[in-house]
């Protein structure tokens, strides 16, 4: 090939490479910024959380995971409240989901969805499914579907008073799911003024999606497609910053080993207009 053709070619794919990147810094720039609140003091978290929490019934393994995960912080925030119809989107093996099912209560109702795993992944949903079928979690409703379903969620539009993803919104990249078809999907479920509330795993700020083998998410990327679905920016919280933590190590489980729990998160509350 002559030599000007390759020199043509190397400073078209310069400008190529300029403009994603400038674009992905724009997208992550456009993002909503709200002043991110000090966690709420014990006086303001519920009665109905507290007893959730504390229930001798709750599983050892659940209640050792609290210190690293502060869940009352979490219901608190979203503002998860007896006789709420409410969501735990990606539900792993339940520990989100059977906190809600306890502050909602009788009156509420809980939708626990869990995608369909690879077998080598199965043990999740064994973990979960045996969770749900405890007498206990009458108010919950399982749905077993992977996120490419149009049916995801089985309400009707405008019915919930919540959605939850907790620290698994990175997992919907690494598992290819079209997040726009996700989050209108979720827009559509909720009530208006409905909180859709999600909480990850800090990547570097402006990294977009470099890290997301770390099972991080850049907090701006995640706020700008979530606000491209409808939703608003309403509220932050600090009561799971880890200022100490690097964010170059990964989080999941397994690897993450002592440091679970240790990872700088964010917390963010979206509202439905």
């Amino acid at each position: 090939m002559p030599r000007i053709v390759l020199q043509v070619l190397a400073a078209a794919f310069a400008v190529l490479a300029c403009g994603l990147a400038t674009a992905q810094a724009a997208s992550t720039a456009s993002s909503s910024v709200v002043a991110e609140s000090a966690p709420l003091p014990p006086d303001q978290i519920s009665q109905e959380i507290k007893d959730a929490l504390a229930a001798v019934d709750r599983p050892a393994a659940d209640k050792a995971l609290d210190a690293g995960r502060r869940p009352e912080q979490m219901l608190a925030f979203f503002g998860i409240r007896p006789g709420m119809k409410v969501a735990d989107l990606f539900a792993g093996g339940g520990y989100t989901t059977e906190l809600l099912s306890r502050v909602v209560g009788p009156t509420g109702t809980v939708y626990s969805q869990e995608p369909v795993f690879p077998p080598e992944s199965q043990q999740i949903e064994q973990v979960w499914s045996t969770r749900l079928s405890q007498p206990t979690f009458k108010n919950v409703i399982a749905v077993h579907k992977s996120f490419g379903s149009d049916d995801l969620l089985p309400v009707k539009p405008g019915s919930l008073d919540a959605i939850i993803i907790n620290m698994n919104y990175h997992d919907l990249v690494l598992l290819g799911v079209d997040r726009d078809k996700l989050n209108a999907e979720m827009f559509r479920a909720l009530k208006p003024g409905g909180v859709y509330g999600i909480v990850d795993h800090s990547a570097k700020a402006g990294s977009g999606l470099k890290d997301i083998s770390l099972h991080r998410i850049d907090e701006g990327l995640l706020v700008n497609e979530v606000e491209t679905a409808g939703f608003r920016l309403a509220a932050a919280s600090g009561a799971l910053r880890h200022p100490e933590d690097d964010r170059t190590w990964v989080t999941a489980p397994r690897a993450a080993g002592e440091r679970r729990g240790t990872s700088d998160r964010f917390m963010l509350k979206f509202v439905k207009p």
